[in-house]
């Protein structure tokens, strides 16, 4: 006997089971080298996008650099060879700087604070200055004197762009005229040198006086017209022109312009002096021809008074500014009507008040 199996319906829910993307990350199962790709992947991600922020900044970087030097603002060490002062002829009167030697210390124990500015030349043969004519003196003289190296190259800051002469005539003016150790007698050289380019607009002097100045009040453009006379007149033969204080050349210029014929007497007795004179001989000759109406000068350098009636009429006596040398270094003198100021690198405050009252008591009384 057969037997019949019996079946029996089993009914089971009909949703189907969740897809595997569908179950929360927090439930799936990872393996060690899934979570160690992932991982990596993420940190090379972090990697790329901070490379990438660099490499703008960088190039943010170099582009603001590219444009600083171009407008002359990045300071590059120059070779000393490489600079030259052709085009533009400075505003330094030829002779003796007496205050170099001063520039040169102080660089060498200090360094140049204030870089040079240059131009590069059309020919691409080294730079042309613009700014700076003593302080390239000054390493050139650091060069000569050590040897060493590290004075074979000068910072400068490069200016682009082409040749502005008239520009740089007056960049090179004012720049001097700001730091206030420019004296009327470069002033005026400089507008002599301005007016005689041919690459400025300038017909005469008074029109490079008028460039070159101003801001200048008229009272010292006149000034500067008047110390130009007297370079033309008698200039080349001066060799301490920067040390005529304002009053002793305005005056002196006048006197020529009265009587040209005295130009030829002060030439001759400035010369007698020698090639040992020092600024006081020399501006003793110059103060005396300032009393030109008052004495006859004759061609041997002695003075006959005039008649009376023009005495007194002379120039008063101005400022006179002196270097001497000491134990202490270069001393600067200034002397004028009822004022002595002397400027040396030593500190006074120190000394005694009872030695220092006697020394300058001395000093006054031995001058009678």
């Amino acid at each position: 006997m057969t037997r019949k199996r019996r079946m029996f319906d089993i009914e089971l829910p009909e949703d189907e089971a969740p897809a595997l993307d569908a179950v929360a990350p927090s439930t799936q199962r990872r393996g060690p080298m899934a979570s160690a790709i992932s991982e990596n992947a993420e940190a090379l991600q972090a990697r790329k996008s901070a490379a990438e922020a660099i490499r703008e900044e960088n190039d943010a970087l170099a582009h603001e650099y590219v444009a600083l030097r171009d407008s002359g603002h990045v300071v590059q060490t120059v070779p000393l060879d490489d600079v030259h002062c052709h085009m533009l002829v400075r505003d330094r009167l030829p002779g003796d700087d007496i205050e170099l030697a001063e520039l040169v210390t102080s660089i060498r124990e200090l360094g140049l604070s204030n870089p040079i500015r240059v131009l590069p030349r059309p020919d691409g043969q080294g730079y042309e200055l613009v700014q700076g004519y003593r302080r390239l003196c000054a390493y050139r003289a650091l060069l000569e004197e050590t040897g060493h190296a590290d004075w074979e190259c000068v910072p400068a800051l490069i200016l682009q762009g082409a040749a502005d002469v008239a520009g740089l005539y007056r960049r090179m003016v004012d720049e001097n005229i700001i730091r206030k150790d420019l004296s009327f007698a470069e002033m005026a050289f400089a507008a002599q040198n301005y007016a005689a380019d041919p690459a400025t607009e300038a017909k005469d002097l008074g029109e490079a006086v008028a460039a070159l100045f101003q801001s200048a009040p008229y009272s010292k453009r006149s000034y500067i017209r008047s110390f130009a006379h007297l370079l033309d007149t008698i200039g080349d033969t001066l060799r301490f022109a920067t040390e005529i204080p304002r009053a002793l050349g305005v005056e002196l210029s006048r006197v020529l312009k009265d009587r040209p014929e005295l130009a030829e007497d002060i030439r001759r007795e400035v010369t007698a002096l020698g090639d040992n004179r020092n600024i006081r001989d020399e501006l003793d000759v110059l103060r005396r021809y300032t009393k030109a109406d008052e004495f006859d000068i004759v061609a041997s350098g002695a003075t006959v008074a005039k008649p009376a009636g023009r005495a007194g009429q002379g120039g008063a006596k101005a400022k006179t500014t002196f270097h001497i040398r000491s134990a202490f270094g270069q001393i600067k003198c200034t002397a004028g009507q009822g004022r002595l100021e002397i400027k040396v690198d030593r500190d006074f405050s120190s000394i005694d008040r009872a030695r220092l009252e006697q020394a300058i008591a001395s000093l006054v009384d031995g001058l009678g």
